[in-house]
């Protein structure tokens, strides 16, 4: 296999400037015409780390120091653990227990490395003890004592508005509550009434700017209505639909709590697991927020595969992250999509205004139930991933020397 340096002593600059002429049929661009990540300031800026889906519930649990009951609901699987051996014959051995930084392998120390003012997640599963599942087939959890594996990587906000939060019932939520709070980990996106469901996180930057993280989920994800949170009922933030009036109606919520120089962020869980198609409802919808609602960043998951990147008014959509961490290691099925693949996403938003004005990305792969750094051909893989889903949205991607991805888009988006 072609190493990094290999790869990026063959390419070059005319050889990245080629590959970008594939993707768009023109010459890589000029600076002038395009946002390119070197013309952040430091001193005026916030930089946020993102993720997709955080799935530390069913396999992964029972490599924990406090797995629950194996037992599953599922029509195929019976027995949480049979996901642990599906891992291990596909890429090896596990050692059990393992400790709490375990799952965030590699990750870890690229936090540390790019320090990012806010680590934001959706962690998609419940952490409870609660027996009774909710009658749906797949139904993820943790014991409460594991959530210490999710305080090791330090998020500033879990997201909550999934389809898997309440897979063990409004007593599990509670629980789950319960336990975040416990741990001292911010959420949002679902709460014991509506009232907590659609109260962002409001989460300051010393010196800089607040941001402000609303949750919310749609239907189209796999959410049951009925888990939408009422006045006087627990549940997530569910989006009635992706109507005009939904877009006024966070308008509504957003102007109640933005103050001058605040950064709004959305985070969605809507779509399906597979398909790089975007929905066009759903790009007018995000175009929508940040036009009539004051939104900033569009921070969009429920895909197990990553998908194409929009900037839209100098604010970023990322319509799908793909998976972060989950146990689908050894499944045959849907492997053309390699949901086994994800990012890293950092970006690095103009203080005061929300404007994007850079978005960094490390490949990552899971093995073994671990985040680790993506090889080069895997990197190259996102590489053309981005460049042929970015296409149609006007975005593109160029690998640096250090194996980042590094959005460009038309200064006119």
């Amino acid at each position: 296999m072609m190493v990094r340096r290999d790869f990026l002593k063959l390419m070059g600059a005319t050889g990245l400037s080629s590959l970008f002429s594939q993707q768009y049929g023109q010459a890589e661009p000029e600076r002038s015409r395009y946002k390119l990540n070197h013309q952040a300031s430091p001193a005026a800026t916030v930089r946020l780390f993102l993720c997709g889906d955080v799935m530390t519930g069913r396999g992964i649990d029972q490599i924990l120091a406090h797995p629950v009951d194996p037992k599953l609901h599922e029509s195929w699987v019976t027995d949480a653990r049979e996901y642990v051996l599906l891992a291990e014959q596909a890429n090896g051995p596990i050692t059990k227990p393992v400790d709490d930084t375990y799952i965030w392998g590699e990750a870890l120390e690229e936090l540390e490395r790019m320090a990012p003012d806010l680590r934001i997640i959706n962690l998609e599963t419940a952490i409870t003890s609660h027996e009774h599942a909710w009658p749906k087939g797949i139904n993820y959890r943790m014991h409460p004592e594991n959530a210490s594996c999710i305080k090791a990587a330090s998020p500033d906000c879990c997201v909550l508005a999934n389809n898997h939060v309440l897979d063990w019932g409004r007593p599990g939520l509670e629980q789950t509550l319960a336990t975040l709070a416990r741990f001292g980990l911010g959420h949002a996106g679902a709460g014991r009434n509506l009232g907590q469901a659609s109260q962002p996180l409001v989460l300051p930057v010393p010196g800089k700017a607040r941001v402000l993280v609303f949750g919310f989920g749609s239907v189209s994800s796999g959410i049951d209505s009925d888990w939408a949170a009422a006045s006087n009922r627990s549940g997530v933030n569910l989006l009635p639909n992706l109507s005009h009036r939904t877009v006024e109606s966070i308008a509504r919520q957003v102007q109640a709590v933005k103050r001058e120089g605040d950064i709004a962020l959305a985070s969605i869980h809507w779509g399906g697991n597979w398909g790089y198609p975007i929905p066009k409802q759903h790009r007018t919808f995000a175009r929508a927020l940040i036009d009539r609602a004051d939104i900033d960043l569009i921070h969009g998951h429920s895909s197990h595969h990553v998908k194409g990147i929009e900037v839209y008014r100098n604010r970023l959509i990322i319509y799908g992250c793909g998976d972060f961490l989950n146990d689908y290691e050894g499944i045959r099925a849907h492997e053309a999509y390699r949901d086994d693949l994800g990012l890293m996403y950092f970006p690095t938003l103009e203080a005061g205004s929300g404007k994007l004005l850079e978005l960094l990305m490390i490949p990552t792969r899971i093995r073994r139930f671990r985040v680790n750094q993506a090889s080069d051909e895997e990197t190259r893989e996102l590489f053309d991933l981005l460049n042929r889903e970015g296409e149609s949205m006007a975005t593109g991607v160029t690998l640096r020397e250090d194996g980042r991805l590094s959005l460009q888009w038309h200064a006119g988006e």
